[in-house]
């Protein structure tokens, strides 16, 4: 933690060698200990000059509110395009499902996970959260889940892709 990072810079003559820290600190350090433990919180000063203690942000709560972000940009993808497939370049069942809307003229927003970098593997887990499927492809049609390659082939077989993407007002490419 921040006591152990400053205790190489504080000079408290004979009370600890640098070998162990099993001796007794000296005064000094007690006080540095204590100052850096109420340091935790953070300070503001407020319109009217006084101060203001405000609590630590929790890496916990910042990996939550990240969290929250990804979930509502997947939300909002989803929502202001047609068609969204989340895919990764090297599945066979991704392309499958790009070949397919290809060929029905369709051309959806594609987002290749395995090309985001780390946000990749949490942007699957919030698709996981929000459809319930892990794997890809995760196709939407009209902001509503459709579901995987499978899903969206039995559909297609059906008759009902095309239907889903009428009501979507999905635009045929292919004039």
């Amino acid at each position: 933690m921040a006591v152990t990072s400053h205790l190489a810079k504080l000079s408290c003559p004979g009370s600890f060698s640098s070998s162990s820290f099993t001796q007794l600190p000296c005064d000094k350090f007690l006080r540095f200990q204590r100052n850096v433990a109420s340091t935790s919180a953070s300070w503001s000063l407020g319109i009217n000059g006084s101060r203001k203690q405000s609590k630590p942000l929790s890496v916990r709560g910042m990996a939550s509110s990240f969290g929250s972000r990804l979930e509502e940009n997947v939300k909002k993808t989803v929502a202001d395009n047609p068609v969204v497939v989340y895919s990764k370049t090297w599945c066979s069942y991704s392309a499958e499902v790009k070949s397919l809307f290809k060929r029905l003229g369709v051309n959806p927003l594609v987002i290749e996970l395995d090309e985001l970098g780390p946000q990749g593997p949490q942007v699957q887990k919030v698709l996981e959260r929000l459809t319930g499927q892990h794997t890809v492809p995760n196709v939407f049609i009209g902001g509503k889940h459709i579901g995987g390659c499978t899903d969206t082939v039995k559909l297609y077989r059906k008759g009902e892709l095309e239907t889903l993407l009428s009501e979507a007002n999905v635009k045929n490419t292919e004039t």
